[in-house]
């Protein structure tokens, strides 16, 4: 046995979705537990992201009336995710884990005193395939009142949203020029934000809630989280991992794991080096993932002969870089705006080549794949003055005065006609006009011939509801028009390590190394190369490492 200088039952690298629930089964059984994470925040993007977990079957769609089941769940997966050779992390043995555990996790998060509810109304991306969800099978934390956490509130990594509402009031937010009941949310938010001042709280949303519950419990079960440690090796010992060097005070320090070690730690999207050799075309500066997103513990498990896969997969998240926001770590996502009425996305020739309303990792697939024959890399969104008047650009809604400041900039192109518009972008003129003449005729007839546009009910949610006819088609025919552009961006990587049912680590030949399990983006997801609905890598995040934990329990029973 190795000579180290602390030993702990388990040790999980990193503090993202999935860390602390973990830890939670552990201290349930009894087990210490060693939290270690590089910078100085605990919650990993999780703690920045929106917190939603994509859990089927789970007890709050029980509580609504909502039908589902693991056989229908299953038969969603099947029909979305496949059976592939190149996506070994989603075979259907894993993805039958994963419905028939995420029921089980949730359930133990809840009876451990973890306030999780849903959203009333988020479709699954594919709401259309078999064993799809109109409703959604999304799970998030309560609004969480941070201050509760005394000191370790400034260790909690900071969330992306900064009002007091809920997700699903966020989500419904905006609409406000459209919507009483968006206005009354509105008003409710003044109201909270000024009572919780006046009470000496603070109140926290999305995933900050969720990762800022699991931190509180994680805390009073007597879990140890450790901050701006980061983990430089795994030490193996005749193939079995038995522990990790981390550093305390400058120098390495050796944590001996009886159980096994959970790692966490996230992707590459920060390694510029493993972007180009993964996934080409892509930029480290487009990812919204936490700085720690650097992928050197997937390297370190494959120095020990790990098998990776998917490696050429992230979850693209389209964004649009307003002047002044190129070096902030939220990028303005624009994943509603080509999807709303009255605007289209083109490629660099003035071609429509997508469903706008697509998911956002379909539609940054859809970029990247478009870029390899025809330059869509930036692509563009087009507009029209009905757009301007109802809807954000950018996620702000874009005033006159800020309108002519972005044109000013040269960010946002305007002209009064869309051949203008389209020398501004340097398009072909006829080229847009006949894009823009073809989109228009399927408004009229209210079906998108080409992609089919607002066929799904994930379409007409990601659009507006409150627009006449339906809810994602609009014209585009009243100027002044303008042209905004958006890349691929992403809020993580989505290839890794290849594990099994048991979140275990596999070799290459298939074999578990003993000790080593993993979960999160430092995986090869579950879900292949699709997204199954809103937290489909927040979901599995948690749900592995629930699995992981329960497995390394048992193995000690």
């Amino acid at each position: 046995m190795s000579n180290f200088d602390e030993t702990s039952d388990f040790v999980v690298v990193g503090s993202g979705g999935g860390s602390m629930c973990a830890a939670l089964v552990l201290r349930q059984a009894g087990k210490s537990v060693l939290i270690l994470e590089k910078t100085p925040l605990i919650g990993g993007t999780t703690a920045r992201s929106g917190g939603v977990m994509w859990i089927p079957n789970n007890r709050f769609m029980k509580r609504d009336g909502i039908e589902d089941s693991f056989e229908k769940a299953t038969t969603y997966l099947d029909a979305v995710v496949g059976d592939h050779n190149d996506t070994p992390g989603a075979t259907r043995v894993r993805r039958q884990a994963y419905a028939a555990e995420g029921t089980k996790m949730v359930d133990f998060l809840v009876d451990r005193g973890i306030k999780l509810n849903r959203v009333s109304y988020w479709p699954d991306y594919y709401d259309n395939q078999p064993g799809g969800s109109e409703e959604g099978r999304t799970v998030v934390a309560e609004l969480f009142n941070v201050n509760e956490l005394g000191p370790w509130k400034a260790k909690l990594r900071p969330n992306f949203l900064s009002m007091m509402g809920s997700l699903d009031d966020m989500l419904k937010l905006r609409f406000i020029k459209q919507s009483w009941e968006s206005k009354k949310i509105a008003f409710n938010l003044v109201a909270r934000t000024i009572g919780a001042k006046l009470t000496g709280k603070h109140y926290i949303t999305a995933g900050g809630a969720l990762q800022g519950r699991m931190l509180q419990a994680a805390l009073k079960a007597g879990v140890e989280p450790r901050t701006d440690s980061p983990v430089t090796e795994l030490i193996v010992e005749n193939g079995a991992v038995k522990g990790v060097v981390t550093v305390k005070d400058g120098k390495p320090y050796r944590i001996g794991a009886t159980l096994g070690v959970l790692i966490n730690a996230g992707g590459f999207a920060h390694n510029q080096a493993m972007r180009d050799q993964y996934q080409p075309g892509t930029q480290a500066a487009w990812t919204m993932t936490a700085e720690g997103d650097t992928g050197e513990m997937i390297l370190e498990m494959m120095r020990h002969g790990a098998a990776i896969a998917q490696m050429d997969e992230m979850v693209g998240n389209q964004i649009s870089i307003v002047p002044g926001t190129e070096n902030d770590l939220v990028k303005p996502v624009v994943q509603g705006m080509t999807a709303s009425p009255h605007a289209i996305l083109v490629d660099q020739t003035g071609v429509r080549y997508m469903n706008e309303s697509g998911s956002y990792m379909t539609y940054c697939q859809g970029m990247l794949a478009r870029n390899k024959t025809v330059p869509a890399i930036p692509s563009w969104a087009i507009i029209d003055s009905q757009y301007v008047k109802n809807y954000m650009i950018a996620n702000q809604m874009a005033s006159a005065k800020k309108r002519a400041k972005w044109t000013e900039q040269g960010y946002l192109h305007k002209a009064d006609t869309v051949e203008e518009l389209a020398a501004s972008i340097k398009v072909d003129p006829a080229t847009l006009r006949a894009t823009v003449e073809r989109f228009n005729g399927f408004v009229s007839k209210n079906h998108d011939d080409d992609f089919h546009r607002g066929d799904r009910a994930y379409d007409r949610w990601l659009g507006d509801p409150y627009h006449d006819k339906n809810a994602s088609l609009g014209s585009i025919s009243e100027g002044p028009f303008y042209a905004v552009e958006v890349l691929p961006g992403d809020v993580g990587t989505y290839g890794g390590v290849v594990c099994d049912e048991n979140a275990r680590v596999l070799r290459e030949d298939g074999r578990p190394i003993e000790g080593l399990y993993a979960t999160g983006i430092s995986t090869a997801s579950v879900m292949g190369r699709a997204y199954a609905g809103a937290g489909a890598s927040v979901g599995p995040s948690f749900v592995w490492g629930y699995v992981a934990a329960n497995h390394a329990v048992m193995k000690d029973a």
